[in-house]
């Protein structure tokens, strides 16, 4: 009974503030500061199309879809790839490249951005879509590779060995018969790299300086900038509203081989 209290809590503290901000995005400016806590008196739907418009969120949202939906696909490609590679085969260095890539999670991205700015710029990737995605990409591969080296480890191996008895070689076992099996953990780990992607700040902050290609944090945070010069309160909760929207969309959607995906990595 406690448990049930204490997680209904938790559920409250995490609701409410997106409750609050779906509710502001329909209200007036004066509405959002006179009665906070209140419905609308009557539903503002051009705070959104204001936003989508005027503030850029649309672009940056298209932004957003292309480096984080193209950096996900690379993630995800390679991360399975190494990750069944140090999961099934035994080679030299195979714990040492393992342990590196874990070691990589506890790494701080602050101390690797002065250098990472100079090699990007150097790459002549500096504000460019490439750029970003392969830092997206590597930023995600260690906790890609972490997470699903257990999955394919609690993977039956009689079913590769049969694969390999009919003909198959080592890339098609992967891709045919190894990778659709693991498919709830590439869903777990897809969603929490979506998650953290689409969030994702301080490294396009630094490394995509240029205006027109800003994704959707930078373009937020630009936008409640503004409002010390202009108070579009209400145009900037639709805009958060929008970018909450596809990745809470996706986790309603998936939340079932989310939880698959933990329980089956959990368990050899």
């Amino acid at each position: 009974m406690k448990k049930h209290f204490v997680l209904t809590i938790w559920a409250a503290v995490v609701t409410l503030p997106l409750v609050w901000a779906v509710v502001s995005s329909f209200k007036t400016d004066a509405e959002i500061f006179d009665s906070p806590w209140s419905l609308p008196a009557s539903p503002q739907w051009n705070n959104w199309s204001r936003a989508w418009s005027q503030a850029s969120i649309g672009k940056y949202l298209f932004n957003t879809v292309i480096v984080v939906g193209l950096a996900l696909v690379l993630t995800m490609l390679l991360g399975s790839l190494m990750a069944y590679c140090l999961a099934r085969y035994e080679f030299p260095g195979n714990r040492t490249i393992y342990y590196t890539l874990v070691a990589g999670m506890l790494f701080p991205v602050f101390l690797a951005l002065v250098p990472l700015f100079f090699v990007v710029d150097n790459l002549g990737m500096l504000g460019t879509y490439h750029g970003l995605i392969l830092v997206y990409a590597a930023y995600a591969l260690p906790f890609t590779v972490f997470f699903l080296h257990a999955f394919f480890r609690s993977l039956p191996t009689a079913v590769a060995e049969a694969a390999f008895l009919d003909g198959a070689s080592h890339a098609g076992v992967f891709f045919r018969v190894m990778l659709p099996m693991a498919r709830p953990g590439l869903v777990s780990v897809g969603i929490f790299n979506l998650l953290g992607l689409w969030n994702q700040y301080l490294l396009p902050l630094v490394l995509n300086p240029d205006p027109d290609r800003y994704v959707l944090a930078q373009g937020l945070a630009a936008l409640a900038v503004s409002q010390g010069y202009r108070s579009d309160w209400s145009g900037l909760f639709a805009g958060l509203v929008i970018a909450i929207l596809p990745v809470l969309i996706g986790y309603v959607l998936f939340q079932r081989q989310i939880r698959a995906g933990l329980t089956a990595g959990a368990v050899k």
